[in-house]
């Protein structure tokens, strides 16, 4: 596995973890949280519209994960754990490009 692949993984472990205990601690709410991650994926989205459909994924994969993880705050993070939700998610979605 690519090195950089490693250190996102971490990355996003940590920021979601630090995410949990801001709002743990009440220092930031659930709605803080979402109104922040959602300005993350405008920006993903505003940077998209260049890419193609699997980079589109990959830009708002982060995003995704920290929603997730967030959502799942109850128990110890893992990363496999919280991307095969995300697929799963992704997978139970009509394809845009297809209408299935």
């Amino acid at each position: 596995m690519n090195t950089a692949n490693l250190q996102l993984e971490g990355l996003l472990l940590a920021t979601a973890a630090l995410f949990g205990e801001l709002k743990r601690k009440g220092l930031l709410d659930s709605s803080q949280i979402e109104a922040a991650l959602d300005r993350a994926d405008e920006g993903a989205s505003a940077r998209a519209t260049e890419l193609s459909g699997a980079n589109r994924e990959a830009i708002h994969f982060p995003v995704r994960f920290l929603r997730q993880a967030l959502r799942d705050d109850a128990g110890p993070l893992d990363y496999r754990t919280i991307a095969v939700e995300i697929g799963r998610s992704l997978d139970a979605k009509p394809n845009q490009n297809t209408g299935k």
